[in-house]
């Protein structure tokens, strides 16, 4: 299920891992799978397969978007440095990493309370249920929601990736 939210996600600004503040716009006409990430869950394996999408798709208009996050049960307590140090050395990522965020409740981040509006697969919209929920925006601003145990590489993902590519 896609969703047009009623903002448009591409214009809301967040803050990159240097502090400079953007929007995905910024990134360009792509597509970009904005991921809430953290380095010491069960699920951090999956990072292995979004640096995988990185590289497969990165060259026809795509991006991986990580966000660091350390509301569910403080999965992701390093400082930036040692967040972008863990990637880079562990699973070579090679995606852009946004500064730390709240992804739930009152204080999350602009870009996840409008991410947030989006309905799953099953109709569902509401909180980010736990690290690695995946939105996959679109040039167009329409949104692609996929929960956390969806990993990178499952078929929906790659062809809502295609789909969304840049002509």
């Amino acid at each position: 299920m896609t969703d047009k939210t009623m903002t448009d996600v591409r214009q809301i600004e967040f803050t990159s891992a240097q502090g400079d503040t953007m929007t995905l716009a910024d990134l360009g006409d792509k597509a970009v799978l904005v991921v809430n990430v953290a380095s010491k869950c069960g699920l951090t394996p999956q990072y292995e397969a979004l640096e995988q999408l990185q590289r497969t798709y990165g060259e026809r208009g795509f991006t991986v978007l990580g966000f660091p996050c350390n509301q569910f049960m403080g999965q992701e307590p390093g400082s930036m440095e040692e967040i972008l140090d863990y990637c880079a050395v562990t699973w070579g990522v090679s995606f852009p990493i946004a500064e730390k965020v709240k992804v739930n409740g009152g204080k999350s981040a602009e870009l996840y309370k409008a991410l947030r509006e989006t309905r799953d697969d099953e109709g569902k919209k509401g909180r980010v249920a736990w690290n690695f929920e995946k939105f996959l925006v679109a040039p167009d601003g329409s949104v692609r929601r996929f929960r956390p145990r969806v990993v990178p590489d499952d078929p929906r993902i790659i062809e809502a990736i295609k789909a969304a590519l840049p002509a």
